[in-house]
């Protein structure tokens, strides 16, 4: 005996509901991603605050130890994140031992178009990501922000908006990341990742600074 036509369809019934169902979802979450992004003035005006250029955060050698060539061995430092609105406050404070002396800095950087803020000026908003040495991949690194949650400097920024707009607009972040086409039309020019490196020596300071182009650059002075 055959089997009936009508077992045969349900498998094919199942993948259409499942299929309708994921577009429902995307859609919504769409939708909510535009809604915080494109049509709140409070983010708008948020975003408006940001400063131009600033103190980001800053590190130091703690130690370093030699190997029997004579090279750095390892590095032990200290990174720390400054507040938005007041460069001299610590808003994070960490401590790596790092392979040799050549260390990189992982940011990834969300550059906003002059439509989305209010004053009609380029701003730009950076999540740190992770800390490297030369000698190992950067997938390896230790991680400085915790991933999936707002930065700690910007804790402060959506202060404004309900908590269910301030993950769906971290959320979209990392979402719209890989989705060109709905940066331009939200009007966000980039999101891409900024990595600076240094030879660290102790007895020197060196501070990241942020630009208003979205620029992640190192100004280094000697130690008080």
């Amino acid at each position: 005996m055959g089997i009936p036509r009508l077992v045969l369809l349900l498998p094919v019934a199942a993948a259409v509901v499942l299929v309708a169902i994921g577009v429902y979802r995307g859609g919504s979450a769409v939708k909510q991603v535009q809604e915080v992004l494109w049509e709140n003035n409070q983010l708008k005006q948020a975003i408006t605050n940001l400063t131009d250029a600033g103190k980001i955060g800053y590190a130091k050698v703690l130690s370093q130890t030699l190997g029997p060539d004579g090279q750095v061995a390892e590095t032990t430092l200290k990174f720390v994140e400054t507040a938005r609105d007041d460069e001299f406050k610590k808003v994070l404070e960490k401590e790596y031992t790092i392979e040799g002396d050549i260390i990189h800095f992982d940011a990834l950087v969300v550059k906003f178009g002059d439509k989305m803020v209010m004053d009609g000026q380029k701003k730009s908003l950076f999540l740190w990501r992770r800390v490297y040495g030369e000698m190992m991949p950067p997938a390896e690194g230790f991680p400085i922000e915790e991933p999936g949650g707002p930065p700690r400097r910007y804790e402060s920024l959506l202060a404004e908006l309900p908590l269910g707009q301030q993950q769906d607009f971290w959320d979209g972040i990392w979402q719209l990341a890989n989705d060109p086409d709905k940066l331009r039309s939200y009007d966000i020019e980039a999101i891409y990742g900024n990595v600076t490196y240094q030879k660290l020596r102790p007895g020197r300071v060196y501070i990241f600074r942020i630009s208003a182009t979205g620029q992640v650059y190192p100004e280094v002075i000697l130690e008080i």
